[in-house]
């Protein structure tokens, strides 16, 4: 492999890894918010406990994903220096943003909200948190308008070679950022949804019988029922803006290779590039226009068009079916929770085995979604304005091939210590002892049962 495939891969690594961890702690931060505003409201010490525990999964979260995301932006130099060579007036100051309006706010109140708790007024670390979670989301309104302007790119003008920023405004609020904002907000509150609910059914499983873990597979149940919907039309709505921007992309997570109307939704087929045909085709009649014209006649253009232009077609054929194949399993597994649990205040065994499996879905669905926008978006770096292989490094292969190694290794053994740390922390849950006389006295006049809390 030359330096360009290696440094490819290298940067796809360190996303990957990266991502995991925001996609969590942006949502877990208002999960956080509401537990303390109920505690703050209820009075029951169960909603503290709650926070407390959570509180700890987000501070280990928090932590890797910031140690993950720092060295992915080295990269921008040692792999990447055409980048910020040419598109660094636009991506600098936004990253210079992010950093000033919202890695500063959440260092600063995320002490008071780790270490503060018995230390500053109530009042006080009930702000902190609400800072904290809405930092998260600022940072994530940055990086997303970043990525957004280098898909649908406007607002800049280009002097020799190099891009200059023209209209800010336009820059910041592109075309296709409202729609990947939105997509990425629902996509972290599903994640960690899903992890409350998985964590909190292992720990029912492993024989907690205490209010808290219920209470919170109940809250996380309920809330991915809720957002599941919606992060389905919000996907239309963003397959519609990609079909009308990068037409080439949609073709290629359809599998349309000629210009056709009425084109079919193929649920299985296997591209075959140098052929330019699919293999085994197995799909529904005129499924892939209505979808994405919302006429049974709409025309969607094909692969062919694009030659030379288009992504490598079967990564983001297959990243697309994951993607909404997970996405089906999670609205399936919400509802039916979300039944047992209305209707009979419990899951049944089975089904607390099938979240407890589901725990780490959000990444599966949210990793498969983001090779289908990155990848899509080749041959382009900054789409129609850079090509990749115009920023690449000019190391040498081996030294590329060397810190990619390097990489790999390390995140492997951070992902095994984080996963087994929240484990840990499962398992030492059920060993809790109970509530303090102090906190059943506070429980007496709450609406839920202080019994196991």
């Amino acid at each position: 492999m030359d330096a360009f495939i290696l440094s490819r891969l290298q940067f796809a690594l360190n996303i990957s890894f990266h991502i995991l961890f925001p996609t969590i702690t942006i949502a877990l931060g208002w999960y956080l918010f509401y537990f303390k505003l109920r505690s703050n409201i209820s009075g029951h010490p169960v909603w503290m406990r709650m926070y407390r525990f959570w509180v700890r999964v987000f501070a280990l979260t928090f932590a890797l994903g910031v140690v993950s995301g720092v060295t992915m932006s080295f990269q921008f130099g040692t792999n990447w220096p055409g980048f910020m060579e040419k598109a660094g007036n636009v991506a600098g100051p936004l990253l210079g943003y992010e950093v000033l309006t919202a890695f500063f706010l959440e260092a600063t109140f995320l002490g008071i909200m780790l270490f503060g708790i018995r230390r500053v007024p109530n009042w006080l670390h009930t702000l902190s948190t609400l800072i904290v979670a809405f930092g998260t989301t600022v940072s994530a309104f940055w990086i997303l308008s970043l990525n957004s302007w280098m898909h649908t790119p406007q607002g800049h003008e280009i002097v020799d070679g190099v891009i200059y920023a023209k209209d800010w405004s336009e820059i910041i609020f592109n075309p296709s950022f409202p729609y990947r904002f939105a997509h990425m907000l629902l996509a972290s509150g599903l994640t960690a949804s899903f992890l409350i609910a998985g964590l909190s059914a292992y720990r029912i499983y492993r024989g907690d019988d205490k209010i808290a873990p219920k209470l919170a597979l109940k809250t996380a149940t309920y809330t991915a029922a809720v957002l599941i919907p919606l992060q389905i039309y919000a996907g239309d709505l963003h397959g519609l803006n990609t079909l009308e921007h990068q037409p080439q992309k949609v073709a290629a997570m359809e599998g349309v290779w000629e210009t056709e109307q009425g084109a079919p939704l193929l649920l299985f087929a296997i591209p075959d590039e140098e052929s330019r045909t699919n293999h085994f085709e197995i799909g529904i009649p005129r499924g892939a226009s209505l979808i994405l014209t919302h006429s049974l006649d709409g025309e969607i253009k094909g692969l062919n068009e694009f030659e030379g232009e288009h992504p490598p077609v079967a990564p983001v054929f297959y990243s697309f079916r994951i993607m909404v194949g997970m996405g089906m399993l999670m609205l399936v597994c919400a509802w039916v929770g979300s039944f047992y649990l209305y209707r009979k205040g419990a899951m049944p065994g089975w089904l607390t085995k099938v979240f407890m499996g589901m725990s780490f879905s959000g990444w599966i669905a949210t990793l498969a979604g983001w090779y289908v926008t990155e990848v899509g978006r080749q041959p382009y770096l900054v789409y129609g304005v850079l090509q990749t292989e115009d920023a690449v490094t000019g190391l040498p292969a081996g030294n590329v091939a060397f810190s990619l190694t390097l990489y790999a290794a390390i995140y492997a053994v951070l992902l095994f210590a984080y996963m087994g740390t929240l484990t840990l922390m499962c398992r030492r849950s059920v060993e809790i002892e109970e509530i303090t006389s102090e906190e059943r006295e506070k429980a007496k006049t709450s609406k839920i049962s202080p019994l196991g809390a």
